[in-house]
């Protein structure tokens, strides 16, 4: 039987990257006790009020079809922290509501991107991104970045990367893998070098509200002259640990979005008009369980760090954003994999492996701080102790 062709681009981009973690999951199916550090869903809960909020909402009869480009409150609520955030007044016709950002990602992909283009991708890269490509006909073009130098995509890089099929670049800050957070001046000179060439940004800023220490979230769409060409997609997954809600948005121009909306409309036709109720109240209102979730991270981030300092094998440097450390195990003379893999059946600790996230993330480890600090520093030790029987 014939199949269509994004399923042969589509193999071996899926759960394989994910096979530690699925390992581990059957294993602990079957009553093994193990530290899981390996997927970033936010173990603390979302602010109760966002709950009651979607509730109530449901209750009183928010059930009905949506608008396909999300419900006017929802828009509304998006444009007000956009315009918060630049400067800017930004309309409410610059926004589509999907569920969630894998979902906004996709459909951003399938408006810019056509078969033999290029997308141009900081490497280390979220393991999902080579998928939304390819589904779109695109080709990954990753940029290695330097692991030694904090894993920051440079202007010079991408120049360098860049030819005569590249059509995007995939901006991801703060980064899943890395912790890395681009500086507005970093993506004041990579902004150059798109208007040079005529290349698409996709920001994935799901991370946005969680940076750590003196630095500073920047966004593309900030800088006047990069609106035009920058298409954010983010959701309150990550900053109001609200994963099952799948409440995410496109933000970009009104053309963008206009171009971008039959697309969407293939794929569904409007959402859960409750949960935009609820993502509306989210942006609209500030929460002391953010807060705690954001120290909580901080806290577990820098335990992490702590407890791996006195190795020479193994070694992590403070995430600048984000919820994830990526460890360096080159040392040992491991790939990311094996090491993963002796962790999980030597130490009962589940990670990623950095190859999960390209070939950038080779003699890595990346751990979700998804655990409490009590665990994270157990875990630690026993990343400590399998690297030092290397």
């Amino acid at each position: 039987m014939k199949f269509a062709k994004v399923t042969g681009r589509l193999g071996g981009l899926g759960s394989e990257k994910w096979a530690v973690h699925i390992e581990g999951k059957r294993r602990s199916a079957l009553g093994e006790r193990l530290i899981f550090l390996s997927i970033g869903e936010p173990d603390l809960p979302p602010p109760a009020a966002i709950l009651d909020e979607a509730g109530r909402q449901m209750r009183a009869g928010r059930l009905r079809y949506a608008d396909g480009r999300g419900e006017a409150n929802a828009r509304r609520a998006l444009a007000r922290l956009y315009t918060r955030q630049t400067g800017r007044s930004i309309d409410d016709m610059q926004f589509i509501y999907l569920p969630g950002t894998q979902t906004a990602l996709y459909a951003a992909m399938m408006t810019l991107v056509d078969e033999g283009d290029e997308v141009l991708m900081a490497d280390p890269y979220y393991a999902t991104y080579e998928g939304v490509i390819a589904a779109a006909g695109g080709v990954a073009a990753p940029i290695r970045v330097d692991p030694d130098s904090g894993f920051h995509l440079r202007a010079s890089d991408l120049e360098k990367a860049i030819t005569p099929r590249s059509r995007v670049l995939l901006m991801n800050t703060p980064s899943n893998p890395t912790g890395a957070v681009l500086s507005r001046a970093e993506i004041e000179m990579i902004g150059k070098v798109c208007e040079a060439h005529d290349l698409w940004i996709v920001s994935d800023e799901v991370y946005a509200t969680m940076t750590y220490g003196n630095t500073v979230f920047s966004s593309p769409f900030d800088i006047p002259e990069l609106e035009k060409r920058t298409v954010v997609v983010s959701s309150i997954s990550k900053s109001h640990a609200l994963p099952g809600f799948r409440a995410g948005w496109i933000a970009a121009s009104a053309e963008f979005c206009n171009r971008c909306l039959p697309v969407t409309e293939t794929m569904l036709f409007g959402s859960q008009a409750f949960l935009e109720d609820a993502l509306a109240f989210a942006l609209d209102n500030h929460f002391p369980e953010v807060d705690a979730m954001k120290r909580a991270y901080e806290k577990r981030a820098q335990a992490l760090v702590k407890a791996l300092g006195g190795s020479r094998k193994v070694s992590a440097r403070m995430p600048e954003g984000g919820m994830f450390v990526m460890i360096d195990i080159r040392p040992t003379g491991l790939t990311g994999d094996a090491f993963a893999r002796r962790l999980l059946e030597e130490e009962n600790v589940v990670t990623m492996p950095g190859e999960s996230f390209g070939e950038g993330g080779a003699g890595h480890l990346r751990i979700a701080l998804t655990v409490g600090v009590d665990e994270i520093t157990e875990a630690s030790k026993r990343i400590v102790r399998l690297a030092e029987r290397v």
